[in-house]
């Protein structure tokens, strides 16, 4: 619902014919990772990362019969060699990195003279529609109990600072677009389910009341039914794509 049309993005933004060695980071489930393996050569090497075992074991599956070399690695400490890498792609992970600055200046060190470091995050909450109305009204119910961690996968959606971060990474050539999508679901059922599944937001409310879960879901589905269709429900989202080049 959110990550594939990105995905489909930032393949499309790298330039094959130049790459040798592409290593991606926190590649999660291998929502982006199919695209990058089916868009570089195949006789380039596509190193796909994640600090998670449990996310690199389900991508494995996934992507069982595509030619990829897995690790886990974390996005501030790079195990390659300075100038080894042609690309470093990197998608909505690294506002959840506790160092952005080192993460980035690692990215900046591995990259060969001429290297790609391309990497999304998203835009503001209120941008990004379906997700806006599920954590509205979640707080609803949490309050203000909440830590500032609630905030941090849209925390980095400042054109200034992600430019500033990325000049102090020692990157001189710099794009930074905001980019808006449909993200489509088959159902806002669907989407709700998706949508109150896991994370920190899912552990609070079950802490708390379980019960409230299905009211909040209840009420979700009825506002993103609404306001973007209950069969299928097409909302906006809005994410910034950052191509920096050593």
């Amino acid at each position: 619902m959110f990550f594939e049309p990105y995905a489909i993005e930032v393949a499309s933004r790298i330039d094959p014919a130049s790459i040798r060695l592409a290593v991606e980071i926190a590649s999660g489930t291998g929502r982006v990772t199919r695209h990058l393996r089916e868009r570089i050569p195949a006789s380039a090497k596509l190193i796909a990362s994640d600090i998670s075992e449990d996310m690199l074991s389900i991508a494995k599956k996934k992507l069982k019969d595509f030619d990829i070399e897995w690790k886990i690695i974390d996005a501030q400490s790079l195990p390659f060699d300075d100038n080894s890498a042609d690309l470093v792609v990197c998608c909505f992970a690294y506002m959840l990195v506790p160092d952005r600055a080192k993460a980035l200046a690692e990215a900046h060190r591995i990259l060969r003279p001429g290297g790609m470091l391309l990497f999304t995050t998203w835009d503001k909450l209120e941008l990004n529609a379906a997700s806006h109305i599920y954590r509205k009204i979640a707080k609803k119910y949490l309050g203000d109990v909440l830590s500032e961690a609630y905030n941090l996968p849209f925390s980095l959606y400042d054109d200034t600072l992600i430019r500033s971060l990325l000049q102090d990474a020692g990157f001189s050539k710099i794009a930074i677009g905001h980019v808006i999508k449909s993200s489509f679901c088959r159902t806002a059922k669907e989407a709700v389910n998706g949508l109150a599944q896991g994370g920190m937001i899912y552990n609070e409310i079950m802490k708390r009341n379980p019960a409230w879960m299905d009211e909040i879901k209840d009420m979700a589905e009825k506002e993103l039914s609404e306001k973007f269709g209950a069969e299928p429900m097409i909302a906006p989202m809005s994410a910034l794509i950052s191509q920096a080049w050593k």
